[in-house]
C-alpha cells in the first residue's frame, strides 16, 4: 500500500503521472533499449554469439521495450497483449542452439530491473510528491511485473515447442547413420562421423535414458537431453555426445571418452537430473565394433531395470547386471530355475530377503565372515547365524552349488516378486510338542537360537 491514503493507484491521478512518466521514457527508447541490451549481454555471456542472433535480441529488447512502454502511457489491459513476434523468434533460434532456458529467463529478470530504474528517475523528475511517487511506483511496478511474467510464459511456450520439433527433426539425419551401425554393416566411417559430428575410432560408452511410466512432461526430450548432457559434461569426453531420441520418454546416447577404456558411472553423477530420469550404462569399448555393442549392452541392463520395476536404483550398469540381463531370455523359465535353486530361500518375504543378502555377500566375499560382517556392518556371529539359516532355507550348503546359487541370488535381488515365491500363510494355532508359538514340534522359537548368534539378527 502507498504511504498515503489519500492517494488510489487506481485513480487517474496517477494514471495520468505513469502516462507522463512513459511518454517521456518512449522518447528515449533507443537509449533505453540499448542499454537493457548491454546488461543483458555483459550479465549472460551464453548469449553473445553470431550477428543474426544479436540482431534479434536487439529487436527483441526493443520490442519488449516500447510494448511496455504503451501499456503504462495507454492503459492497454495485459489481457490485449501478446510477446513481440522477435521475442518469440529470439526464442526460438535459442532453442534451435541448445541455449539453457534459464539464460533466457535471466534476460528478463535482468531487463525487468534495468527498464524499471529508467522509470523511477523519470518519476522523480516529474514530482515530489512523496504520496504520488510511491502510489506511482507500486502502479508501474505492478504493470510491468505482470507484462514480465505474462511474455515469459509465451516464451517458454516457443521455447519448449521449437526445442522438441528442432531435435526430432535433428535427430532424423543421425538415425539413418546409426541404424546402418547398430545393423552390423559395413558403413563410411568418415561420412558417418561427419554426420554424427562424432569420432568412431575412439572408446564410448552406450547409454540409454528414460523417464518413468508416470511421468508424461511435454518436455520429456528436452528434459532427457539435458540429463544425457549433464553425464557428458560429468565424464569429460572428447567432443560432444551423440544424442538420439527414441521416443516421447526415451532416448539413446554414446558417451565419448578419447583414449580412455574406463567409465565410472556413479563418478559421472546424476544429481542434476530428476528423480523420475533412469540411466542405463554399457561398458567401456572401443570403434565401430564397440559402438554397436556398449549400445547393446545398455539395452541388456535397461531391460534388467525395467524388469525391476520401482526397486531398480536410478542408474544401472552392463557390467554389475550382465548374468541376469542374459537369463531374461525367458522369464518362466528363469523363474523356474530360481526356484528350484534357492529353494525355501526364494520366499518373497523380508526376513528370507535378509538372508539372501547376506548369503550373496558371503559367496561374493569368498565364503569369508569376517569380509562378510564388515561389507554388511554386522558382527562375525550374526552373519555366521544368517547363513546358517540361509542353508537350512536352501536344504544344503551353499559351497556345494556355488556358482548357481550366486546367479539365483543376483536374479532374485533385482527381479523380486518376477522370480520369488509368495510366503506360505502362517498357521493360526500352535500344535502338540510346540513351544507355544504356532511353530511345529521339534523346534526351537526364534529367541533360542539367537541365544548363541551374539547381537540380534
Amino acid at each position: 500500500m502507498c504511504e498515503n491514503p489519500q492517494v488510489d493507484i487506481d485513480g487517474p491521478a496517477v494514471a495520468g503521472l505513469v502516462a507522463d512518466v512513459a511518454a517521456a521514457v518512449s522518447r528515449r527508447i533507443a537509449v533505453v533499449s540499448e542499454d537493457v541490451y548491454e546488461v543483458v549481454l555483459r550479465e549472460i555471456p551464453e548469449l553473445r554469439d553470431d550477428k543474426p542472433v544479436l540482431a534479434l535480441l536487439s529487436s527483441s529488447v526493443h520490442s519488449n521495450v516500447g510494448t511496455c512502454l504503451q501499456i503504462l502511457q495507454h492503459q492497454i489491459e495485459l489481457g490485449a497483449v501478446f510477446a513481440p513476434a522477435a521475442s518469440l523468434e529470439y526464442a526460438r533460434r535459442r532453442a534451435q542452439r541448445g541455449t539453457p532456458l534459464t539464460a533466457l529467463l535471466r534476460a528478463y529478470r535482468l531487463g525487468h530491473t534495468c527498464f524499471s530504474d529508467w522509470l523511477l528517475v523519470e518519476l522523480a523528475r516529474q514530482t515530489d510528491d512523496a504520496g504520488m511517487i510511491t502510489a506511482a511506483t507500486l502502479s508501474m511496478s505492478k504493470t510491468v511485473a505482470g507484462y514480465v511474467d505474462q511474455t515469459s510464459e509465451e516464451i517458454v511456450a516457443a521455447y519448449t515447442h521449437e526445442r522438441e520439433r528442432w531435435l526430432r527433426n535433428r535427430s532424423a539425419g543421425r538415425a539413418g547413420r546409426v541404424r546402418d551401425l547398430l545393423s552390423g554393416e559395413r558403413v563410411n566411417v568418415s561420412a558417418t562421423e561427419a554426420t554424427l559430428g562424432y569420432r568412431l575410432r575412439q572408446f564410448h560408452v552406450g547409454l540409454v535414458c528414460w523417464a518413468g511410466d508416470a511421468t508424461a512432461a511435454v518436455d520429456n526430450i528436452s528434459r532427457l537431453e539435458h540429463a544425457i548432457g549433464h553425464v557428458a559434461a560429468k565424464v569429460g569426453g572428447a567432443g560432444e555426445a551423440v544424442f538420439l531420441p527414441r521416443d516421447e520418454s526415451s532416448a539413446w546416447a554414446w558417451l565419448p571418452l578419447g583414449i580412455r577404456d574406463r567409465f565410472d558411472a556413479a563418478a559421472a553423477g546424476t544429481a542434476d537430473a530428476d528423480d523420475d530420469i533412469r540411466f542405463a550404462f554399457g561398458d567401456a569399448v572401443k570403434g565401430v565394433t564397440g559402438f554397436r555393442l556398449t549400445h547393446r549392452q545398455a539395452l541388456a541392463a535397461q531391460a534388467v531395470a525395467l524388469a525391476a520395476g520401482s526397486s531398480a536404483p536410478q542408474v544401472v550398469t552392463f557390467s554389475e547386471v550382465a548374468p541376469v540381463a542374459m537369463m531374461l531370455g525367458s522369464p518362466d523359465l528363469l523363474r523356474a530355475w530360481v526356484l528350484a535353486t534357492l529353494g525355501g530361500l526364494a520366499t518373497d518375504d523380508e526376513s528370507h530377503a535378509r538372508l539372501r543378502d547376506t548369503l550373496l555377500a558371503f559367496l561374493q566375499s569368498g565364503g569369508s565372515y569376517k569380509a562378510t560382517a564388515e561389507q554388511l556392518v554386522l558382527h562375525k556371529n550374526t552373519v555366521q547365524y544368517r547363513i546358517r539359516k540361509a542353508e537350512e532355507s536352501l536344504g544344503r550348503p551353499a559351497a556345494g552349488n556355488r556358482h548357481d546359487v550366486e546367479l539365483a541370488l543376483q536374479a532374485s535381488r533385482w527381479l523380486g516378486s518376477a522370480v520369488l515365491q509368495p510366503p506360505r500363510e502362517p498357521r493360526a494355532t500352535a500344535t502338540p510338542g510346540s513351544w507355544g508359538t504356532g511353530q511345529p514340534a521339534g523346534r526351537r522359537p526364534p529367541s533360542a537360537d539367537r541365544r548363541t548368534a551374539g547381537p540380534s539378527q
